[in-house]
């Protein structure tokens, strides 16, 4: 199985949550105070703020900041509803440097699982303050993706298949083959069978390949050219994407591995929901709607 290995895009998403902290609290959409020990120049992006990082952005790429903030802010909001339910368990596949664990207020904790290869876990350890260190409810997983089985080291690392679950898979699925993803889908479902289990992934659609335009906003300029541009520099850091995926396609992974998908959703559709409130209501000219956000679920009942 082929999985990310560097962090040039990890540490590039960490930078997008480190300029939305950087906004004043009323105006801020995500608050990740630990953003910034995983970005190599924090503290010059520090000193162009937040007002002056999100321009820059919008004049390379509008709409980028903004969705990957939304992606943050949909798995947040997800993760907490789940606690709230009770759930008792939190899968992060292709972990990165996810903070959720650290940052977010679990009505009901989690037992977390954060699953990538050693040397990333390794990596991010490194740089985590040394008062998270010592938490007892993360559980790290480390996994060669290229032979070792996911579903084999979470059961090796504590993982119950009696207890509930969330999983999440965050700007993964477009670095793997759509065979891996499949395998992967069908692993997660086996490892829960007996349980009620709740999956997020997000992907990008294949509409962008053909039709950009679709996927934006109306009147958002070069949509190809756009998309075009995150592909090549995601290349460029040693991540390219290999796979895209049309609802349906998505629809039917899931659906034979007995999962219903309750919410397929994208930046567009979250617009009024997270920036009107801070009065920072998007223009549909400025709409990337890079990925679409899916939310599956299982039950066991």
């Amino acid at each position: 199985m082929y999985y990310k290995s560097k962090d040039g895009t990890a540490q590039g998403v960490a930078k997008q949550r480190l300029i939305e902290t950087l906004a004043l609290p009323e105006k801020r959409v995500i608050n990740d105070p630990y953003a910034c020990e995983f970005v190599f120049g924090a503290g010059v992006v520090r000193m162009m703020g937040h007002r002056f990082s999100v321009w820059l952005s919008q004049k390379i790429l509008p709409g980028w900041h903004e969705h990957l903030v939304s992606r943050t802010r949909f798995i947040d909001e997800l993760v907490e509803e789940s606690s709230i339910n009770e759930t008792e368990q939190y899968v992060i596949l292709g972990a990165g440097y996810d903070t959720r664990a650290h940052r977010l207020n679990f009505r009901h904790p989690f037992r977390v699982f954060e699953v990538d290869q050693l040397e990333v876990q390794e990596r991010k350890r490194k740089k985590l303050p040394d008062e998270l260190l010592n938490n007892e409810s993360i559980v790290y997983v480390p996994v060669d993706f290229s032979y070792q089985s996911v579903s084999k080291q979470l059961a090796e690392s504590g993982f119950s298949s009696s207890k509930s679950t969330i999983i999440t898979l965050e700007g993964v699925s477009q670095y793997i083959s759509k065979e891996d993803f499949s395998a992967l889908v069908q692993e997660i479902a086996s490892l829960t069978q007996n349980i009620d289990a709740t999956f997020f992934v997000s992907y990008i659609d294949e509409l962008f390949t053909t039709n950009p335009e679709e996927c934006c906003g109306v009147g958002f300029q070069k949509a190809g050219e756009k998309f075009e541009l995150v592909r090549t520099l995601s290349a460029k850091a040693g991540e390219p994407w290999i796979s895209f995926y049309a609802d349906t396609e998505i629809e039917r992974i899931f659906s034979i591995n007995g999962f219903s998908i309750e919410v397929n959703t994208t930046l567009g559709d979250l617009n009024s929901r997270y920036f009107t409130p801070v009065n920072r209501t998007i223009p549909e000219s400025q709409l990337f709607n890079l990925e679409r956000f899916v939310v599956a679920k299982k039950s066991c009942n």
